[in-house]
Order: structure tokens, then C-alpha cells, then sequence
């Protein structure tokens, strides 16, 4: 039986590497905002893997930070895994998970209604992400060595909101009863030591949407769950450059559905008044209904949300004794989602060919839609059902499947071109180690639609194992996209989340049945051999239309590289350093291990870094100053790093660094530049 005296001895290794994709001119995914376009990076996005074997079988745990996992991402990356490991590596052993961050790039989803607003898909958003993936994947492969795992999970206030309330209270009165919040304040780590007791690394799962940068950010973000990563690890190994030090700690993504971190919730921009409580709207507009909070900015709101997840981990890092115990099991399946779901033991219902409701274009609290769109809208607007008519009026049959939501698009039912708008198939996969179940979800689950399906994968462990004290967790945005999933009682009231459930009011009993039948198929309780299934691996399809880098160039009698704006010969702790260079398209970057930017100390005699791009005190701010400087290929870099109290006094320079192409052999070239140096004092 497991528990803190008998722990099991597992293979494990733990690493990072970086998947930052392209700072420039790509769209960012997750507030479907056509204007937010990126312009900089303000923190690096990483992939953080956790391997864990026992005998022959291993499971293989990626959390990146990126907007979700994706079918196409999972299949690129498991091409070079299989090739270079035969065997070793397949769909049903890794598992990769989005912590959700709304200010990564898009263009890494193969369906065609999440690369509306990227102009397609985008190789190199993709290719930073597999790059890194398989990196990280291989250095744990070869790492491998003898360790334990501990478990600990606590309660952590202050830092999650339900932006759907009014949908949450519709569920039954008996099953709200028995949580004492309307969203999950529970942090679930696992602590991994090496054979020696040395702490190697952590990982934890705590619903929380990445929306403390809104959709006005264009910088690159981890947003708070990156900032709690980044405060953890340079915790752990003092003064390390971010992705530097050897510890690696992941803040992973649960059932987030319909949690925000803007604690302050949503208010109108005009008035400061609540907003219409039904349709989350002022005046009748959604527009000026935005949550925020608790900081004054959003970069302040980000560090308190991230700063809150980290105190927390490392509380229970630091106090985590109850060791995992037992075999590691994997098992998945790719499912169509529109087959028949049975519901109780006499009424079966039916999941529905995906559509997106009217209330998804409303948007959220957290990023509110366009036009006249609002949430709880169970009728539709008949302007908006002309124009949606034209792309595909949905099938009578299509509408009753999906109501009461009023559908907008008819994505799965003809409207294949050029090719499908979202996901039929979807892959569903559970992780038991020891004692320790991870439901890997292909979506958003709301509060208490993640409550139902980590209580129904539990119960049935339980019953096989009466004696061992199951923990279950849900993994959200974990290797597919399908939207969100609400629950039945959720779904009717057609809030954002309802009408972005895609598969129809049946959706999350769907999904019970499937990992109930995931979790009998590892306990062996009743045990049915799983068809695998197929994924639809759409890259050879796909279509971009991102415009390349056509040439990089400056104002006569200047080079890249030269400063346009210099710092100061002096500053003091608390202010900003701001200096401009010209500078090349950040895309012709590899970004893969590097850094835009570095500040240098000298220290006796010699310069040392101290700070690169990934850290939270630099940004790296890259844009075209005029329409002619566009046409002529003149763009300019803004380097800010704001002194932080604790710096030490002394001499500093900052440098920049980047790649150009040139006009007529289109070559790509390094450049750097650097400012003049310049003194710190204290305050």
C-alpha cells in the first residue's frame, strides 16, 4: 500500500529548453485579437519535461509555455522521437500540456478556425516548438537515473476568480454544496529528488487562466504562471540566468474553463460600475467590460498571480513527505467525439459534429469580443445568422443536437475548406504513477466539469484499490485543442464557455465515459482492449499566409546595430534604462538559445551578465517607427530594463543582439550593438 514508509524507487529526469517562437510581425494565440501582433519578448516561453520510469514503462510529461497543446505539435515531435528512439516513445507516453499564456505566438494548431487571426500557420512558431520539445525530451532520455517522488497539495487563496459565475450556480444545489468555493483553491505538487535526496525538480497543477497580460500585450509572456516558474527556479539555484540552472520547476494547467486570475473581476472602463451581471456588458456593449486586478498594470497583476503560485509551491515543496508508491501506467485513444454518449444505465444521448455558439464571440471578461456579440445569448442576432449562413447554414439537425445554443458556426458540418475548422477526433490519455492519476484533457474544462472528471477516474481506482488513497488531477490543453467543456447545467446558461463547448450539451459525459474507460482499462477492473485509433495529421495541407522578411535596412550613413538613442551616463536603483538601436527583424533570428539583449557588469576588470531577455526586470521592444520605414525596411529595437532595488551598484552597458537580410541575396547576417557605459547608485 503506498504511503510515506514504503516509497517506490523510480527512474526519473527532469529538464528544459527553450520553444520561444517568433518576436515579430506573428499573431499571438488566445484572445483571437487580429491587432495583437507581436512586438518584443518580455520573457522566454520553455518546455519543461518530466520523465518517469518504472521497469520498461516510462511516461513522459512536457508542460510548455504556450497558449495549449496541439495535435500538430505532438505529431511533429513524436516523428523525431520514434526515429530516434524506436519504441521507446509513442502517443500513449507523452503527454504535452499548455500552461495557457495568451502572449505566445500563434500558427501551431492545424485546424482552421484557430489560424484565422495568425493569417495560417506558421512554420517558424512551430519549429521553435518541436526544436525544443524534442531537446528537452532527448536530454531526459539520456538522464535518466534513480529518484523518488513525494506528493503534497494545499489551499491557495487570493489568486483565481470564477468569470462565469452565473453559469456555475445553475449546477445542482447538492453537488455546489459540497466545495466551499466556486472554483478549485487547490495546488497539487509532486516533488522529485535524485537518489541522494537532492531536489531535482517540481511540477503542480492550479487552475488559474494565463490573462494577466491582456489582449493590448505584444510582448512574448509566460505571463504568471512563466513568472512563478522563472521565481522558482532562480530560487532554487541563486543568481542562475533564466533556463540556466539544472533545478526545473513547472506550473501546470488544470481545470481553468472558467477561472481568472483579474481578482479585482470585471467592471465597466467608462463608469468603474459592475457590469450586466447576465451578459457581462455596459451599455449593451461588451466591449468596455474588462476584469483586472489586483495590480494597477498589467505586469504588476501578472507578478502578484505568479508570486502568489510560487509562494505556495514552494511551501509544499518544502513540506511535501507522502511518497508516490506503485507501478507507472500510461494508456490513450484517439476518439471521435460525435459518437453516441451514455448517459445512466437506460438513456443514451448524442454528442454533436462541432459548432461555436454566439455567446463565443462575445468574448470574456478577460479579453472581450467585437461588434455587437454578448454573452448568454440563446436566440442569435439575425445579421450575424445572414453572414454566417454564407460561409454554411447549419442543418436543422445540426441545431437541434447543439440547443439551446444559437449556432454561428456550423464548423463541422461543411465547412471543410481548405480544411476542417476544428477537431473531430481528439486524443484522450491518462498517466497513473503510484498513487497518482493525471488526466490529460484535450480542452478547457470549467471548475466543476474538472471536479466530475477527476472524481469519476478516482472512484474508479478506488474501487479496484480500496486500500490505497488516490490523488487525481486534471491536465488541461493537454496534446489536442477542442475548445472548452462545461457542464450540462452550464451549457444552457451559454456563456462563453458553454458556447465555445463544441460537441453540444453532451460533451462532458462524453469525456466521463471515455476516461472512466481509460482508467478500467489500466485497473484491469473490466478490462476491453482500447482501439487506438487515428489522428489527422493535417501538415502537408496547410496554408500560410504570413508574409516573409523581405530585407533589413537603416537611413544613409548608419548600420544595424548603432544606437539611435543612448543610455544615460548615470541612473540609480528603481529607474529605467531605455536604449534604442536600429536593429533587423527579430524573425531572422533563430531564437532557439539566445537572447536579444544582454545587461553586463564589470566586475574587476571583466564584464559578467547579468540579466538576458528571458528575465523579468528586461524587455526587449521591437517595432517600425512610420509607414515608410515598413516599405523600407528600417526597424528600430528598444532595450528597457528597469534597476531593480537590489542591484549592485557600479558600471553597466547594455547589448543587443539580432540577425538582418539583406536586400539582394536575401542572406541573413549577425549584428550587435551595444550602449555606452553607464552608472548605477543607490537610491
Amino acid at each position: 500500500i503506498p504511503d510515506r514508509n514504503s516509497p517506490s524507487k523510480y527512474m526519473v529526469g527532469v529538464g528544459r529548453a527553450d520553444i520561444t517562437g517568433p518576436a515579430a510581425d506573428v499573431n499571438m494565440m488566445g484572445y483571437a485579437n487580429p491587432n495583437q501582433i507581436s512586438g518584443g519578448l518580455h520573457m522566454r516561453q520553455y518546455s519543461r519535461a518530466f520523465l518517469v520510469q518504472q521497469g520498461g514503462t516510462r511516461v513522459l510529461f512536457v508542460n510548455i509555455d504556450a497558449c495549449m497543446g496541439s495535435l500538430l505539435v505532438k505529431l511533429e515531435v513524436l516523428k523525431v522521437l520514434k526515429q530516434r528512439y524506436r519504441g521507446m516513445y509513442n502517443a500513449g507516453n507523452v503527454c504535452i500540456s499548455g500552461t495557457h499564456t495568451h502572449s505566445a505566438p500563434a500558427g501551431f494548431l492545424q485546424d482552421v478556425l484557430f489560424q484565422i487571426t495568425s493569417m495560417g500557420y506558421v512554420d517558424e512558431t512551430l519549429h521553435a516548438m518541436v526544436e525544443g520539445i524534442v531537446e528537452v525530451s532527448l536530454y531526459n532520455t539520456t538522464s535518466l537515473a534513480p529518484g523518488l517522488i513525494m506528493m503534497n497539495k494545499g489551499e491557495l487563496l487570493d489568486t483565481n476568480i470564477n468569470r462565469s459565475p452565473l453559469a456555475y450556480v445553475n449546477n445542482p444545489t447538492h453537488e455546489k454544496a459540497r466545495y466551499k468555493y466556486d472554483v478549485d483553491k487547490q495546488m497539487t505538487l509532486l516533488k522529485f529528488v535524485d537518489q541522494h535526496g537532492n531536489g531535482i525538480g517540481m511540477i503542480n497543477w492550479f487552475p488559474v487562466h494565463c490573462t494577466s497580460m491582456n489582449n493590448t500585450n505584444t510582448l512574448i509572456s509566460g505571463d504568471n504562471k512563466g513568472y512563478a516558474e522563472l521565481l522558482f527556479e532562480e530560487a532554487m539555484h541563486p543568481g542562475s540566468l533564466p533556463g540556466g540552472g539544472r533545478f526545473v520547476a513547472a506550473f501546470a494547467q488544470s481545470n481553468e474553463g472558467d477561472v481568472s486570475p483579474n481578482t479585482r473581476g470585471p467592471h465597466c472602463t467608462d463608469t468603474g460600475l459592475p457590469c450586466g451581471n447576465v451578459e457581462s456588458t455596459c451599455d449593451g456593449k461588451v466591449q468596455n467590460c474588462i476584469a483586472s486586478g489586483p495590480g494597477k498594470d498589467m505586469f504588476e497583476s501578472t507578478k502578484i498571480i505568479g508570486t502568489n503560485q510560487f509562494n505556495k509551491a514552494m511551501e509544499l515543496y518544502d513540506s511535501a513527505q507522502v511518497f508516490l508508491s506503485g507501478p507507472v501506467v500510461p494508456v490513450h485513444q484517439y476518439i471521435d467525439m460525435t459518437n453516441t454518449v451514455r448517459v445512466n444505465s437506460t438513456h443514451s444521448a448524442t454528442t454533436c459534429k462541432p459548432a461555436m455558439g454566439f455567446s463565443f464571440a462575445a468574448g470574456t471578461t478577460d479579453g472581450p469580443g467585437a461588434f455587437d456579440f454578448k454573452q448568454g445569448d440563446k436566440s442569435g442576432n439575425g445579421f450575424w445568422k445572414v453572414v454566417r449562413n454564407f460561409l454554411h447554414a447549419p442543418s436543422q439537425e445540426l441545431k437541434d443536437c447543439h440547443a439551446p445554443k444559437p449556432i454561428l458556426l456550423a464548423t463541422g458540418e461543411g465547412m471543410n475548406y481548405p480544411y476542417p475548422w476544428q477537431p473531430e477526433v481528439v486524443d484522450t490519455q491518462l498517466f497513473r504513477i503510484g498513487q497518482f492519476l493525471i488526466s490529460a484533457v484535450p480542452g478547457e474544462f470549467t471548475t466543476m466539469a474538472g471536479r466530475r472528471l477527476a472524481g469519476a477516474v478516482k472512484q474508479v481506482f478506488s474501487a479496484a484499490e480500496p486500500d490505497v488513497e488516490f490523488e487525481s488531477v486534471v491536465a488541461g490543453l493537454s496534446n489536442t485543442y477542442s475548445d472548452y467543456i462545461a457542464t450540462f447545467e452550464e451549457y444552457h446558461v451559454q456563456r462563453y464557455e458553454g458556447a465555445s463547448t463544441i460537441y453540444g450539451p453532451q460533451t462532458l459525459s462524453a469525456y466521463i465515459q471515455q476516461y472512466k474507460r481509460l482508467a478500467h482499462n489500466i485497473t484491469k477492473v473490466s478490462y476491453m482492449c482500447l482501439y487506438v485509433g487515428e489522428a489527422h495529421d493535417m501538415k502537408s495541407k496547410l496554408m500560410s499566409f504570413v508574409l516573409p522578411v523581405i530585407f533589413d535596412t537603416t537611413p544613409f550613413g548608419y548600420s544595424i546595430g548603432d544606437v539611435i538613442v543612448d543610455a544615460n551616463d548615470s541612473y540609480t536603483q528603481g529607474d529605467t534604462v531605455s536604449v534604442q538601436f536600429y536593429s533587423g527583424n527579430p524573425r531572422n533570428s533563430p531564437t532557439f538559445n539566445m537572447t536579444f539583449l544582454e545587461v553586463q557588469r564589470e566586475v574587476d576588470g571583466r564584464w559578467e551578465v547579468v540579466l538576458t531577455d528571458g528575465c523579468w526586470d528586461t524587455k526587449f521592444i521591437w517595432g517600425r517607427s512610420s509607414f515608410m520605414g515598413n516599405v523600407r525596411g528600417i526597424s528600430e529595437a528598444t532595450i528597457e530594463w528597469d534597476i531593480s532595488p537590489t542591484t549592485p551598484p557600479g558600471n553597466y552597458q547594455i547589448h543587443h543582439y539580432g540577425h538582418y537580410k539583406t536586400a539582394f541575396t536575401h542572406k541573413i547576417h549577425p549584428y550587435h550593438g551595444r550602449s555606452r557605459i553607464f552608472q548605477v547608485g543607490p537610491l
